[in-house]
C-alpha cells in the first residue's frame, strides 16, 4: 500500500516536471525575449507591429509606454502601443570581439597546415621561392 503511493506521487511529480518543461518554460522566455526587443527599440528602427503595418521608429514616449512610427512614401505618422510591436526588422551589427574566434588550449586542433599558415602574422611569413 505505502510503495503504491510513493509510485503515484512520483508519477505525478514527473508529469508537472514534464509540463513545466514543455509548456510554462518556453513561453516564458519567449515572452521575456520579446519584451528586451521591445524596451531595446531606437529611433531609425525598422519595425512590424503585430498587424502587419511597417515603418520606422521616430519617436519613443517611455511615459505612456508608446512610440511613434512613419511609415511609407507619403511619411504618415502613427502612434503604437510598445506591445503591438511584434519584430524589429534593423539589422544591428554585433560587436568585433562577439565574432572572433575564441583562442583557446585547442584552438590549432583540426587545422590543416594551409589553415596555419593563413592565421600566422604576416611578419612570419616568407615569400615562396
Amino acid at each position: 500500500m505505502n510503495g503504491s503511493m510513493i509510485g503515484m506521487i512520483a508519477i505525478y511529480a514527473v508529469i508537472i516536471a514534464l509540463v513545466y518543461l514543455f509548456l510554462i518554460r518556453p513561453n516564458s522566455k519567449k515572452k521575456k525575449e520579446e519584451a528586451e526587443m521591445r524596451n531595446n527599440l531606437e529611433i531609425g528602427d525598422e519595425i512590424t507591429t503585430i498587424g502587419g503595418i511597417v515603418g520606422r521608429v521616430v519617436a519613443i514616449k517611455d511615459d505612456e509606454d508608446a512610440l511613434i512610427i512613419e511609415t511609407g512614401s507619403d511619411r504618415v505618422k502613427m502612434k503604437f502601443k510598445k506591445w503591438c510591436i511584434s519584430s524589429v526588422d534593423t539589422v544591428k551589427e554585433t560587436p568585433q570581439s562577439a565574432t572572433t574566434e575564441k583562442k583557446g588550449l585547442f584552438s590549432g586542433f583540426g587545422k590543416k597546415k594551409k589553415d596555419a599558415e593563413n592565421d600566422a602574422p604576416a611578419a612570419d611569413k616568407k615569400p615562396k621561392v
